[in-house]
């Protein structure tokens, strides 16, 4: 077992794992760890625990010290220096006439890096900006291309169920998402009835696709053959994963049975013997 604490340095971002030492830390506190990008102020989401070494991939980087004053003010002159390079950055951009949108700046605990964060549409060459930030800052210039998906997550916003982005309040990493999806959900392949405000498949297609993968499972789908509980035979018209209701066409009537999953059986799957005239009718059934 090993001694480790999770820290965050983006809302929404992802979690990391560090060695906290003897420092012992709560969840909420600022704590300067060390990062492959230099010291970094992060906030604590997973307090001191122990976990199996086997769950740790690559040596830990050890916390450093948890947040003092002087260090929450550094991170203030850092944030107003951002503020201060975004405008900047985007006067340069007008300038040079370059086909790319500025998305986020993002300045190192230790000011040794000021990076940039944009989208575009083609490759831009972005040399001559970065020479022009560089004698503006005088510090290392580092620019970085994001897809739109990216740009979401640091931007935020509210999606069309009327909540904040589920990138940018706890989704710490993008989960493939496919048309498939849809599909299976009963879903209108209209782009823009699927599509989050990226442009790209909605990511709650992906939360709600174990659920659905398992309700389908146990629902008969639409032309599926099936007994009532009265023994009626028919043909599934109409299925509901969510509800578990049916219609089902009968040869006995013209209009569908109303019932649900529990009070059928599936045909395929059942002993039930079918002798030559229901069998004639539902293979009329599944014509139809």
């Amino acid at each position: 077992m090993i001694d480790i604490i999770g820290v965050r340095f983006k809302p929404g971002g992802k979690v990391y794992y560090f060695a906290p030492g003897s420092i012992q830390v709560k969840v909420g506190e600022k704590v300067i760890t060390e990062t492959s990008r230099g010291l970094e102020c992060g906030e604590v989401i997973i307090a001191n625990k122990k976990v199996p070494k086997s769950e740790i991939s690559a040596p830990l980087k050890n916390v450093v010290r948890i947040a003092t004053k002087e260090d929450m003010r550094t991170v203030a002159a850092n944030q107003k220096k951002e503020e201060k390079a975004a405008a900047v950055c985007q006067e340069k951009i007008a300038f040079r006439n370059l086909n790319m949108q500025l998305v986020d700046v993002e300045c190192t605990f230790d000011n040794s890096k000021l990076l940039f964060y944009f989208t575009a549409e083609n490759r831009v060459d972005f040399r001559e900006l970065v020479k022009d930030l560089a004698a503006v800052f005088r510090t290392r210039i580092e620019l970085r291309q994001i897809g739109v998906r990216d740009k979401a997550k640091m931007l935020g916003g509210l999606g069309i169920c009327g909540r904040e982005f589920c990138c940018k309040s706890y989704l710490s990493d993008f989960q493939p998402v496919s048309i498939k999806m849809a599909k299976e959900q009963g879903l209108s392949l209209n782009p823009s009835k699927i599509s989050g405000c990226c442009g790209r498949l909605m990511c709650c297609l992906k939360h709600e696709q174990n659920a659905y993968e398992d309700l389908l499972k146990i629902t008969p789908k639409v032309s599926a053959l099936v007994a009532l509980s009265d023994g009626t035979k028919g043909k599934v018209v109409e299925s509901n994963p969510l509800t578990g209701v049916l219609k089902v066409l009968t040869d006995k009537s013209e209009i569908p049975v109303k019932t649900t999953r529990d009070e059928v059986t599936l045909l395929k799957d059942s002993r039930i013997k079918v002798n030559n005239d229901e069998l004639r009718a539902l293979r009329e059934l599944e014509g139809q």
